[in-house]
This record gives C-alpha cells, sequence and structure tokens, in this order.
C-alpha cells in the first residue's frame, strides 16, 4: 500500500525474498516463440501483410498519395534547384578525389538519386557523391592502377594510348568496388541487420571524418598546385604525398594556385554569412554555383589554359554512356575496401536522416535504407558513376530550402540531367583547382570537429580517447586500414569498461530506502557489521577476479584465508581436546597447557583442500567463539562482518565460467558465517542459476531478495531474533556453550547482543 503525504510517501509492505514474493505472487505463464513459431509467421501471407510488405519495399507509397500539392510544391522545386546546382558541382570536384575524369561524378550525382527517390525512408537526404567515400575509393583505384599501368608500359609504349587505358582501368575500378560495396549494404539489408551501424560510435564517426578530412586536403593539394604526384596507398601515404608534394613544390603553377586561394576565400565568406544569417536570407547564397560560372567565364575568356598552362577539365561527353559489366577478378582485392566503404556510406547517410527525422517527425527504417543506399550503388557502378551516400552540406541545403519530400531530390536529378545531356560541355574551360577548392570548401565543418575533444573529455574521457585513436590510426595507417583498427580499439574499450567496472560500497542515505555510494554523501549511515558492495556491470570469465578482488578490497579481508586459519585452529583444539589438554567442566573448558610448539603448524600445510571445507565443530562438547580469546599460539583474525549485501541490479549477464567463481566466493563467505545476500536481480537472471544448478546445501535461493532496503530490515529482524535467543538462554542460565580461557581459568561465555542497528 502507498500512501501520499505531501511530497513524500509511506510504502507499508511486506520484507520480500525473491522466494516469499514469487510465493505470494504467481507468474503467468507465458509463451515464448520458438524458431519454428517465427518461421510461420515469416511464411504466412495476407493482404494486409502483402501490402505492407511492398509499402515497406516502396515507401513512396506511403507518402506520396499524401502530397500536398499546394502547399509543398513550390518549396520542393525551390530546394530541388538549389541543392541539384550544388550536386553537378560536387560530383565534378569528387570525381577528382577518385583519380577519374569528373563527368563520372555527375554520373554518380544522378543514378542514385533516382533509386533512393523510390525506395528511401528519409524525405530530406540528397543522395550522391560524398568525400570521404570518394577519397576511400580513390585509394583503391589508386592502389589497383599503379599496377595496371606497369603491366600497361610494359606492352606498349603510346603514351596516348597508355592514358586513355589507364583512365578505363580507373573506370573499372571505381565501377566494380562501387557494385561490390552496393551488393554488401543490399545483402545486409535484406537480413534485416541494418543495426550494424550501431558500432560505429558518434565519437569515431567524427575522429574519422576529421582524419579523413585531412586525407582530402592532401589529395586535393596536387590539383591545387598542378604537381604530378605518385599514387600511394599503403600505411604512411598521407605523409608520402606529403613528401612527394613539397620535394617539386618548385615546380607549383602560381596561376591554380592564386585561383584557388581566391576561391577558398571567397567560399568561406560566403558560407560563414550563410551560417549567421541563415535565419534572415530567404534561401542560402548558392556560392558554388556563382564561382563556377564567374570561373568558368574567366577561364574560357582569358584562355588560362593556353596562357598558364593549367589544368582543366576538359572533354564533357554529352549524355550517358553504355552501362559496363564490372570485373569479378577484381573482387577478392577490394572485398575489405567495399565493405568498409558499404559501412561508412550507410553510417553518415543513416545519421544524417536521423537528425531529420527527428526534427519533422517521421520514422526511418535502417534495413531499408541499406537496401535503397545498396540498390544505388549498383546501378551507379553499372553506369559508370562511383560509390555515394550524402554530402552534409547537400543535405542541409535540400532541407533548409524548403524541401518537404524528396520530390526536392527528383528536381536535383532533374538538374543533374539537364547538365549531363545539355550543357556539360560548357564546364570544359573550368580549371580543375577550382573544383579542388570547391571541395576543400566543404570540409570546414569536418576540421571544425577538433573543438569536439575538449567537449568529449569533459563528458566522457572513454570517448575522447576513442576520437583521439580512430583519427590517429587513420591519418597513419589510411582510411581502410584506419576504420578496421579504430573499430577493433573501440570494442576493445568495451572490453576494458566492463573488465574494470567502477565497484562502490554503498550506505544508506538520510535514514531512508536509498542507498548511495558512501564516498559520495555526507549525511550517510552504514549498519554496523552489514557491508554493502555494487557490481554496474555483468560478470563473466574475464572480470570475474576482478570482481573478486575488488569484494575483498570492500570487506577488508580474505574469507579464503579466515576459513584456513580457522581450520588449522581447529585442527590444533580437536588435537588438544584428544590429547586431553583441554577439559570440558560445567563452569568452562580449562586449557592445561600455556604454550603449543610451532611444528605443530607443518602438519597443514599439505591438506590445503581438507583447509578449504567448511568448519565442523559437532564433534567437539563446546562450541567455538572465533572473535574470542583462544589458547596461547592459536591466532585467528577476527571480523566484525555478519552479512554482506551484494547488489546486482547493474549485472545483466553471468556466464558459466563466472558462475563457478562467483559461488566459490559465495561459500567462502558463508563458511565463515557471513550471511550473503544478493539483490536487485531479475527472475531469468535467477531462472538461469538454477538452470545451471547454481544452488546447493550451502549456496540457497533464499539469499536473493528484490530489494537492498528488503535485505537490510530481514539482517535486522534476524538480528532481533537472535539477542531475544540470546537473552532468553541466559535468563535459564543455560552452560552449555564455553569460550576457551587460554589462561587455564574457567569463565562463562559472553553472550554478545547485536549492536543496534535500527535508523
Amino acid at each position: 500500500m502507498i500512501e501520499p503525504i505531501g511530497n513524500q510517501y509511506v510504502v507499508a509492505r511486506p520484507v520480500y525474498s525473491s522466494n516469499t514474493f514469487g510465493e505470494e505472487h504467481k507468474k503467468k505463464d507465458r509463451h515464448h516463440k520458438t524458431l519454428l513459431d517465427h518461421l510461420k509467421s515469416c511464411c504466412s501471407c495476407s493482404t494486409r501483410k502483402a501490402k505492407g510488405i511492398v509499402v515497406s519495399l516502396f515507401p513512396i507509397l506511403s507518402w506520396l498519395p499524401t502530397y500536398r500539392l499546394k502547399e509543398w510544391l513550390l518549396s520542393d522545386i525551390v530546394s530541388g534547384i538549389s541543392t541539384g546546382l550544388v550536386s553537378v558541382l560536387q560530383g565534378l570536384a569528387f570525381a577528382l578525389l577518385v583519380n577519374i575524369s569528373p563527368i563520372y561524378g555527375l554520373y554518380a550525382a544522378f543514378f542514385p538519386g533516382i533509386v533512393y527517390f523510390f525506395l528511401g525512408t528519409s524525405r530530406h537526404l540528397s543522395v550522391g557523391p560524398f568525400p570521404i567515400l570518394s577519397t576511400m575509393l580513390g585509394a583503391v583505384v589508386s592502389r589497383l592502377a599503379i599496377d595496371a599501368t606497369t603491366t600497361t608500359m610494359d606492352s606498349s609504349n603510346s603514351s596516348a594510348s597508355n592514358s586513355s587505358s589507364s583512365m578505363e582501368h580507373k573506370v573499372m575500378v571505381a565501377a566494380t568496388v562501387t557494385v561490390l560495396s552496393g551488393i554488401i549494404q543490399l545483402i545486409l539489408g535484406v537480413l534485416r541487420i541494418g543495426f550494424v551501424v550501431i558500432y560505429l560510435s558518434e565519437s569515431l564517426i567524427s575522429g574519422f571524418t576529421t582524419a579523413a578530412a585531412i586525407h582530402v586536403l592532401v589529395s586535393q593539394l596536387k590539383f591545387i598546385l598542378q604537381l604530378s604526384v605518385p599514387p600511394h596507398t599503403d600505411p604512411f601515404s598521407l605523409f608520402k604525398v606529403l613528401e612527394s608534394i613539397f620535394t617539386q613544390i618548385e615546380n607549383t603553377n602560381i596561376a591554380d594556385l592564386v585561383t584557388s586561394l581566391l576561391v577558398l576565400f571567397i567560399v568561406f565568406v560566403a558560407k560563414e554569412i550563410n551560417q549567421r544569417f541563415r535565419d534572415k536570407l530567404p534561401v542560402p547564397i548558392p556560392i558554388e554555383f556563382i564561382v563556377t560560372v564567374i570561373a568558368t567565364g574567366v577561364s574560357y575568356g582569358c584562355d588560362f589554359q593556353t596562357r598558364f598552362n593549367v589544368s582543366v577539365v576538359g572533354d564533357m561527353q554529352v549524355g550517358f554512356q553504355a552501362p559496363i559489366t564490372p570485373d569479378p577478378t577484381i573482387f577478392p582485392s577490394t572485398i575489405g575496401d567495399s565493405f568498409g566503404i558499404a559501412i561508412v556510406a550507410f553510417a553518415v547517410a543513416f545519421s544524417v536522416a536521423s537528425v531529420y527525422s527527428l526534427k519533422h517527425d517521421y520514422q526511418l527504417d535502417g534495413s531499408q535504407e541499406l537496401i535503397a543506399l545498396g540498390l544505388g550503388n549498383i546501378v551507379s557502378g553499372a553506369f559508370r558513376g562511383f560509390a555515394g551516400s550524402t554530402a552534409l552540406s547537400r543535405s542541409a541545403i535540400q532541407e533548409s530550402t524548403g524541401g518537404k519530400t524528396q520530390i526536392a531530390g527528383l528536381v536535383s536529378i532533374i538538374v543533374v540531367l539537364i547538365v549531363v545531356v545539355g550543357i556539360g560541355f560548357l564546364l570544359e574551360p573550368l580549371q580543375k583547382s577550382v573544383l579542388a577548392a570547391l571541395a576543400l570548401g566543404n570540409l570546414k565543418g569536418m576540421l571544425m570537429q577538433f573543438a569536439e575533444i575538449g567537449r568529449l573529455w569533459k563528458k566522457d574521457k572513454y570517448d575522447c580517447l576513442i576520437w583521439i585513436v580512430t583519427f590517429i590510426l587513420v591519418i597513419v595507417l589510411g582510411l581502410g586500414l584506419g576504420l578496421a583498427a579504430s573499430i577493433a580499439f573501440q570494442l576493445l574499450t568495451i572490453v576494458f569498461r566492463t573488465q574494470f567496472p567502477k565497484c562502490s560500497t554503498l550506505a544508506n542515505v538520510g535514514r531512508s530506502n536509498i542507498y548511495k555510494n558512501r564516498k559520495d554523501y555526507s549525511d550517510m549511515y552504514e549498519p554496523e557489521g552489514v557491508k554493502i558492495f555494487r557490481c554496474p556491470s555483468p560478470i563473466y570469465f574475464a572480470n570475474i577476479g576482478f570482481f573478486k578482488q575488488k569484494l575483498l578490497d570492500a570487506v577488508g579481508f580474505s574469507p579464503l584465508r579466515i576459513l584456513r586459519k580457522r581450520n588449522k585452529a581447529l585442527k590444533k583444539i580437536r588435537k588438544l581436546q584428544k590429547q586431553g589438554l583441554l577439559q570440558v567442566t560445567p563452569k568452562g573448558v580449562i586449557c592445561t597447557m600455556d604454550s603449543i610448539k610451532d611444528s605443530d603448524e607443518e602438519l597443514d600445510n599439505n591438506h590445503i583442500e581438507e583447509l578449504d571445507q567448511p568448519i565442523n565443530t559437532t564433534d567437539l562438547p563446546f562450541q567455538i567463539d572465533w572473535n574470542g580469546d583462544l589458547p596461547v599460539n592459536i591466532k585467528v583474525p577476527r571480523i566484525s562482518l555478519h552479512s554482506l549485501i551484494l547488489d546486482f541490479s547493474a549485472v545483466s549477464f553471468l556466464d558459466v565460467s563466472s558462475m563457478r567463481g562467483l559461488k566459490k566466493i559465495l561459500q567462502e563467505f558463508i563458511r565463515i558465517k557471513v550471511d550473503v545476500y544478493i539483490v536487485g536481480t531479475d527472475d531469468d537472471f535467477i531462472e538461469k542459476l538454477t538452470r545451471c544448478q547454481f544452488f546447493d546445501d550451502e549456496v540457497q535461493s533464499s539469499m536473493f531478495f528484490l530489494t537492498i532496503h528488503d535485505a537490510i530490515l530481514h539482517i535486522l529482524m534476524k538480528k532481533d531474533y537472535s539477542t531475544s535467543k540470546f537473552n532468553s538462554i541466559q535468563e535459564k542460565e543455560m552452560q552449555s556453550d564455553f569460550t576457551i580461557n587460554t589462561n587455564g581459568g574457567l569463565r562463562k561465555r559472553d553472550f554478545q547482543v547485536p549492536i543496534e542497528t535500527r535508523f
């Protein structure tokens, strides 16, 4: 019964152990579905289920019929045009990161968007090239292009033929890796394991994208400076590229350098204006489009290519090229890279989509997102595009300019289509250094994540450590190996957190039913002879030893050591009693020997297993008070602890190995007459212990209680009963129990009344 009294409440209920609670409140018999039940449910069919499957596979059917034409169409068109212009320029710029011609970036901006329009669940995601993925893919293309270039040079001396063949091979590698990563995403989506993204924490993604931004920055320096830098893909490739750049820095094309710096300055200023005045501007300033138009016109009018020998986009083929068949021979050497690209693409897209789904209140389906991205990459790779996800700036433009649905995405695709089939040739005079500068202009947000380190350090040192280690590993090892090593390190930190949990000793706060870490509060009350120990993590084979050590540190002694000491002492007492050196009288026990030789202890050293057994004094005509005085040279440590409470409310599981270790710990305490209580566990925890035959005559299920306070009240009631029992014995002057007197004298056992522990 609960009675509210102002801002307080009074609860009146019995003290419950898990057994008594189960006897008073019967559990329902629940039917747990078996594998066969799940298979029957999956294989069953109905009209409603079939409709749900179709709608889940084609999410467009869920929002298109309810599209508000008059309210949303204009906003979607404006948003789509703005996003489409950015998609065109980013496609051209990010193609340079893949080390292929810019025209293929337009293909990568077109085909994934068409697929996502029908299959995607996000209404604000702009799908297409992403700089980090382009850099990861470019590393693979560079690695495989080296071998192909060597083979081609051995078989032919024609430079023009070599150049054309090399570009075709790069496009084939990029397309093949894109298709393979799409297949991986599709398989993960069909198997409904979109949860795989949970293994990429926010700290890991932040550290990875920041380090990847450094890779993008370094990879674009060769276009900004117009230097011929050989590809490097092995670990430390970043430093090797920098070495190549600085060794030929005197060959820098000044025109490209000046143009790039000017474009970077203009882009950064415009983006800062967009950020500061985003509430006042009707739409963000399309600075990339403006800069591209001006730069193309100036380059064409002043003939930069001829006068200053700058590198330009060059031939922009009108229309789409015929689809190609991926090269299966490339699969074995790129499966690891493809898997990394697939996971990073999904992680970035899903994290961005989650932000907008929460803001605009609609649901996402992670597995369906994998299917949409996977099919999009498969189609894109088949038509010579490369892997895509979403660029943060592009999606932000689509949402901030008023985009309501993927109709805006469809309009942006139409803009890309117009450029591909109609006006792409106008971009031929555009300098590659301008595209490189535009690519770097999108990295500001990623590079600014360096400021996250201080915030993470204040929030969680482990998260900060993950960020730093991820950043260093990706910088040193490269994007692929660095990502794999970072995930491994992140999982290792989880092991560290559970292997070395922050265990604590609890005490009562304010004489209530609340128990907190006794180091954190001043008004703490700890019952005499009672220790409350809390473990805040699962207990398994790797941390059971740490758990035991922390528990022993909390209680201040080793129960096994005391058990062995007591069994050794008991052997000596039995020996004295058999030799007639202990005489039982109606008033006590007389020890007629003043000392015991130390050599007698040597008899016990070869019987360790016997010393670990429970103490049995039934064969003696008296009982032993182990906290009292014992005969000369028989010393046993005294302990004041009579009850130990283990708070397992945060222990989510217990494996078989740790189960054996825990049982041994409990037995050691029980054998030295310390009552052990376990609180806060759920029913499944106890049922698992029962199935594993955890309980016996020593370790019983009656030690489990619902809460710490239940166990405390049970201990108090138990001690009150013991006190009243002792008092009645004293009144009857029963003299069957005695304390051994070390000086050979007689004295009656002093009945020790427990110290009052009521609050």
